[in-house]
């Protein structure tokens, strides 16, 4: 299923969560830390709920793996 243009976790939902994971593992408190080793690992289903459950800190982290991916290219 794919997101409907109102959904704010639309760009979430379509990203590959390695880059947000990634700034939540390296950026975040140890909470954000465990949190980003889960997104990880999770399935779609599992994903949406994270993305769901803490949406403001879910799209800071994907704003900074956008700035990390950057750096690395």
């Amino acid at each position: 299923m794919s997101p409907s243009p109102e959904d704010p976790l639309g760009p979430l939902m379509t990203a590959p969560a390695h880059w947000t994971a990634r700034a939540m593992q390296e950026q975040g408190s140890r909470f954000f830390q465990a949190l980003g080793a889960a997104l990880d690992a999770a399935d779609l289903h599992n994903r949406r709920l994270i993305y769901r459950t803490w949406p403001a800190e879910c799209q800071d982290f994907y704003r900074r793996g956008l700035l990390l991916a950057a750096e690395e290219t």
